[in-house]
């Protein structure tokens, strides 16, 4: 009598079905811990794509600020002087070293221009870049004056904020951000535009250097007497104003209007009537001249009359003798 030891064929083909199924489950099982991996890590990595967009986004709005924003008060890209109260070549802290005066020049000794019925004020452009030397001399050398004219009558007055060196402050974009600075004063407390405009120029740092943060130039507008510093901080941190400073530099490269072709390659550059200044910058004297030269060939051209043409007499027509 035989014993059967082994397995019935039957049986371990059962028992193979049994560790193939049993694998297949297995490898199911992984196969959707593995989809289920790749869909969170997928989740996430969607997720902190989002959070790098926003912040970005976040960045660029909080750096560019207004881009589209104008100032309200700008004509011509320039902002025209309301109000000249309390403020001299005296205002905040001068370096008059700086400030150098030319051989034989006397303020008093040139008349200044006068307001009239029959003359109109002269006509007084100034586009300032507020990194600019040459801009701080003549500011100082000429603000009294200009402040009695103005006061006066006697002249309009208006600055144009450029910014042609913004590559001179370290990265930090000085003079774009000054002179949006200036257009955020110009537009939200026009009262104290000149003094803030004195202010900047008088304390103006060195090219080179980093210049006056966002928050400092809010604080330099406070300083001033800003009827609503708050606002003008915001607009200034924010920089609401600082694609209109490059735009409005552009336009002025490309062309200065109402002159006879004038483009903007310097600063400072100073219109008397639409004629450029070309004299020296720290003589008060000079400019005061030229001021007045301008008034009044302004005023000639103005008054004297053109010549009317008038009929000739008429010849008498010969009549022939009586007989």
């Amino acid at each position: 009598m035989s014993t059967d030891s082994g397995d019935t064929p039957s049986s371990a083909t059962d028992r193979r079905e049994a560790v193939r199924e049993k694998a297949q489950r297995v490898h199911i099982r992984q196969s959707r811990a593995r989809i289920a991996r790749r869909v969170s890590l997928g989740v996430l990595a969607t997720a902190a794509v989002a959070a790098v967009a926003t912040v970005v986004v976040w960045s660029v709005t909080s750096t560019m600020g207004g881009r589209d924003l104008t100032p309200s008060t700008a004509t011509s890209d320039g902002f025209a002087v309301s109000d000249v109260t309390g403020v001299s070549a005296d205002q905040g802290v001068i370096d008059e070293s700086a400030v150098e005066a030319t051989p034989g020049s006397d303020k008093a000794a040139t008349p200044a221009p006068t307001a009239s019925a029959t003359a109109a004020p002269v006509d007084i452009r100034v586009y300032v870049d507020y990194l600019s030397p040459g801009a701080r001399e003549w500011q100082l050398a000429n603000v009294d004056q200009l402040t009695t004219w103005v006061d006066q009558g006697a002249a309009t007055l208006s600055y144009h904020p450029v910014s042609m060196l913004t590559a001179k402050s370290n990265g930090t974009k000085y003079s774009l951000r000054a002179a949006a600075a200036a257009a955020c004063v110009a537009t939200h407390d026009e009262s104290v535009f000149f003094a803030y405009n004195t202010e900047l120029l008088t304390r103006q740092p060195a090219m080179d250097t980093d210049g006056f943060s966002d928050v400092e130039l809010a604080d330099l507008a406070q300083a001033v007497g800003a009827s609503d510093p708050e606002k003008l901080r915001s607009c200034i941190e924010d920089g609401d104003f600082i694609e209109w400073a490059k735009d409005a530099t552009e336009r002025a490269i490309a062309g200065i209007p109402d002159t006879d072709g004038l483009e903007l390659t310097g600063t400072p550059m100073i219109l008397v009537n639409g004629q450029s200044y070309m004299g020296a910058l720290t003589d008060a004297a000079e400019f005061s001249q030229f001021v007045l030269t301008s008034a009044s060939d302004k005023f000639y051209t103005e008054q004297t009359p053109t010549p009317t043409p008038t009929a000739p007499a008429e010849t008498p027509t010969p009549t022939a003798p009586a007989e």
